[in-house]
């Protein structure tokens, strides 16, 4: 029976898979029209096969059974999975309550479009049009040059259009000496989604999270929250919200020190006043070098991209893995930005394909990802298919593709998703890749990482792009050396926005704020958990929050911590057992990639590293101990 139902709608499968992957990654009017349409839809579906109740009493039968049933380890895992996944959709409910369950399941298929398109929409209105490249002034030739090339791509010929991105926080805020220009900046990033106009989605939040309040209740569970973590490795409420709250008062400790030293370096400098959030990033980087002796658009010459994709990205997963890759060019792809590559194994099979998509374009959401045209299969005889998604500014044509250091980790982050898919070994596509908790999906892709600063990974990929020498031994030494400087803001930031993202799942339905409250909410939600700081907001504000709204991170966002726990005690290991060495690779690929979600995700680790994960280790990377 099981079986049969993974066989089934494996073209709706694989047609799905590629048009929401398009409608992320080079979307229109059209397919934005076609998702609207198709997403409701695709919830009845869903629904249909989970509310089914013949279907739901053969399944029934067989989990009763299972244990007299002879199955392998994998096969009985799916039957248990497969029942929970039919309870927790109602399938136990009296129809009138699985009728407004589909009601709830269609509507905020449609809600999730609705806000994804917005998000899109918003950001590349809320673009800030510039006048003159005087304004710009601190920002590199490059980067001015591509500014023109928007502004002339939008008609504003003569002018420079600053794009943005999907966080808070935005890029050029580093370097941009006009603090006018900084706070135009910073004040269009947080006002997105929250403006009124076509593109405003406090109606579309506000809606989402009352539904899944809603639908909660119907299946008996006190909030979204609850619902959703009892899937995950954390489990419960309660063991979120403790995790979160041991972390914050030390992290905002942290913060507020590095805002004193930030003032005192503004006042330095001449500036009048307080601090603000538009000045974070740019004092922050006066402050670097001066302790330090380097500063961030130093290290760009070293990070060109082909050089970061082939020497340090696939270099460290031939060391470790034994891959090697092969650029395809006769294979059609959906634009022209694509590669795409073929993945072989270390004995010389075909592995893989992988589509490199990392260039921004005003049709791309923001943000990076991991996206899976086919799943890995033995059952149905399937090999992976698998692209990684970034939003890399493309630079001027006949111009080098130089990369900030946040952007190299991004790569490797990404691509230690690939690897997950990469390698699953699985029967079942249920369990394929990166089909786990997602507060486990985060820790190989955390762990790959740890290659970015290797030191045999760095010195073979961080080479100037004219000159061809390798970054100087003291340059180097001075990156690793400031690895945890400003952790007391990057911890803040990104806990603000997993608080605000647990306050808005664990309210119930008639608590949810309509779209007139939903800044006050926000506001008394970070207060209450102790983040309200004025100088550092939340990595993502509510209503440009597209991992709890769109992409499956609902009271979910927590995930990216919990799984640094994991991911600080692996790269202990590694550390401890010689770092990048085959051995360590294929123990690593055996015991847990390899495996996707067939056992238990915490199983899996315990196995791995011999015993319960350590926080110690992410408490001094993080600066909190």
């Amino acid at each position: 029976t099981l079986a049969a139902l993974e066989r089934s709608g494996r073209v709706l499968e694989r047609v799905s898979q590629v048009f929401f992957n398009l409608n992320s990654a080079d979307t229109n009017d059209t397919l934005d029209a076609i998702r609207s349409e198709v997403a409701p839809k695709l919830a009845a579906h869903s629904d249909s096969i989970l509310l089914n109740g013949a279907l739901f009493e053969r399944v029934r039968a067989l989990h009763e059974r299972r244990g007299e049933l002879g199955l392998d380890d994998e096969s009985l895992r799916l039957v248990e999975e497969y029942y929970k996944d039919f309870v927790r959709a109602g399938a136990q409910l009296p129809e009138a309550d699985q009728e407004r369950l589909r009601e709830i399941n269609a509507e905020l298929a449609g809600l999730e479009a609705t806000f994804t398109q917005n998000v899109l929409n918003e950001v590349n209105a809320a673009a800030v049009v510039v006048e003159s490249s005087e304004a710009l002034a601190g920002l590199s030739e490059n980067e001015i040059a591509a500014a023109a090339d928007a502004a002339a791509a939008q008609d504003l010929d003569g002018k420079y259009l600053v794009a943005l991105r999907n966080t808070s926080g935005q890029p050029p805020l580093a370097a941009l000496e006009n603090r006018d220009l900084r706070q135009r900046i910073m004040e269009a990033s947080l006002a997105r989604g929250s403006q009124g106009g076509d593109f405003d989605n406090r109606d579309v939040i506000s809606r989402m999270a009352r539904l899944r309040a809603e639908r909660a209740d119907l299946l008996g569970y006190p909030n979204h929250a609850a619902y959703s973590l009892e899937r995950q490795t954390a489990r419960t409420v309660a063991a979120v919200n403790e995790r979160l709250a041991s972390l914050a008062p030390a992290a905002v400790a942290n913060a507020q020190r590095e805002a004193a030293d930030l003032q005192a370096e503004a006042a330095a400098g001449g500036q009048d006043g307080a601090l603000a959030a538009w000045d974070w990033a740019f004092y922050t980087e006066q402050v670097r070098a001066e302790r330090y002796a380097f500063d961030a658009a130093a290290l760009r010459p070293y990070f060109e991209l082909d050089n970061v994709l082939h020497n340090g990205v696939f270099h460290a997963a031939n060391g470790l893995y034994g891959l090697t890759f092969r650029e395809r060019t006769d294979l059609p792809v959906y634009h022209p930005d694509v590669r795409v590559f073929d993945v072989i194994d270390a004995g010389g099979e075909p592995l893989a394909l992988f589509l490199a998509d990392l260039y921004a374009r005003p049709s791309k959401r923001g943000g990076a990802w991991m996206s899976t045209f086919v799943s890995q299969s033995a059952l149905l005889g399937q090999q992976p298919v698998v692209a990684n998604c970034l939003n890399i500014p493309k630079p001027p044509e006949g111009e080098p593709t130089l990369l900030a250091f946040d952007e190299v980790e991004t790569l490797f982050h990404e691509f230690g998703h690939a690897l997950h898919a990469f390698f699953s070994a699985v029967q079942y596509p249920y369990f394929s890749g990166t089909s786990v908790p997602r507060d486990f999906v985060e820790y190989p892709s955390q762990v790959n990482e740890m290659w970015a600063t290797w030191p045999e990974v760095l010195r073979n990929y961080a080479v100037h792009h004219e000159t061809g020498e390798p970054m100087p031994a003291e340059l180097l030494d001075r990156v690793l050396a400031s690895e945890q400087f400003n952790q007391g803001f990057a911890t803040t930031e990104y806990l603000a926005a997993s608080l605000l993202d647990q306050a808005w799942h664990q309210l119930e339905a008639d608590e949810v704020p309509d779209a007139d409250g939903v800044a006050a909410f926000e506001a008394d939600a970070l207060a209450q958990a102790g983040v309200a700081l004025e100088t550092v907001p939340p990595r993502y504000r509510s209503t440009y929050f597209s991992h709890i709204w769109s992409h499956g991170y609902s009271a979910g966002y927590y995930s990216y911590i919990w799984a640094e726990v994991l991911d600080a005690d692996t790269v202990e290991w590694f550390r401890e057992n010689g770092g990048l060495r085959r051995e360590n690779g294929d123990r690593f690929r055996r015991m847990l990639l390899s495996r996707g979600g067939s056992r238990d995700a915490m199983d899996l680790f315990r196995d791995f590293r011999g015993r319960e994960p350590d926080i110690a280790p992410l408490l001094a990377r993080r600066g909190l101990d």
